[in-house]
């Protein structure tokens, strides 16, 4: 599946550029020492530049929004993203890779209990601005105030400074803020489903595409996303 016209879709410039976003802490993250991008996804590029026999840039991000924007614009080759139609209408996805949990967190003494509870009048819902999870429940919410800032890892703080009803967010990532901010409750079932997949601008073509999918096909079923997870220690992430 290689080829020079294959490397003229995919690494047109010689080098394959793939945005790593750190805004998502169960694929990706910066080194506190050497503030080097490690995780899943990292390795998962670093495979693919290899396979395609090309080096590799990475180019990093802290919000799913600019990941998205980088590819679809040309700015970046390849990216790493939660499947979403509206993505989709820019951007071709792979098969998912890894499946992650989508998890509404409340103050412990909220009347708040489960999800159902969450779409009312009157309830703030902080999100990550263009998130997998912004996406969803802009579609889903008929009656709450959704209130967008700047990147996941952000959604806490935010929630807490503001005095909103509802954090929205990765599971993990809410679990650690639990951790950080005594006083908080996750609300333990999911209200969705995250599938990350890789992803490349339609623009390049189907070929560059089919390729892509091909790739983590492999990746799936060799066990790849499996040994990177264990890796790097990800609990609660699920192999797509």
């Amino acid at each position: 599946m290689g080829g020079d016209s294959l490397h003229a879709t995919l690494a047109p410039h010689g080098t394959l550029r793939a945005t790593i976003n750190i805004g998502n802490p169960i694929l990706a993250a910066r080194d506190r020492d050497t503030d080097a991008p490690y995780g899943v996804s990292v390795d998962i590029a670093r495979e693919l530049a290899t396979r395609l026999g090309v080096p590799l840039e990475l180019l990093v991000v802290e919000a799913a929004a600019k990941s998205v924007a980088t590819v679809a614009e040309g700015a970046a080759d390849v990216g790493f993203f939660a499947v979403d139609p509206v993505r989709g209408a820019a951007i071709a996805f792979t098969a998912p890779y890894v499946l992650i949990e989508g998890c509404y967190l409340v103050r412990r003494d909220s009347p708040i209990g489960g999800n159902d509870q969450v779409d009312e009048p009157g309830t703030r819902v902080v999100v990550g601005a263009g998130s997998a999870y912004d996406l969803f429940l802009t579609r889903e919410l008929a009656h709450a105030t959704i209130v967008r800032v700047p990147t996941s890892p952000a959604v806490v703080d935010a929630f807490i400074e503001q005095g909103a009803e509802v954090a929205a967010g990765v599971k993990q990532q809410l679990q650690a803020d639990t951790a950080r901010h005594p006083g908080l409750r996750l609300i333990a079932e999911p209200f969705m489903t995250i599938q990350q997949a890789m992803g490349v601008a339609r623009s390049r073509g189907e070929r560059a595409a089919q390729y892509l999918r091909d790739f983590i096909d492999d990746l799936r079923a060799s066990g790849f996303v499996r040994e990177a997870l264990a890796r790097h220690g990800i609990r609660g992430a699920t192999p797509g």
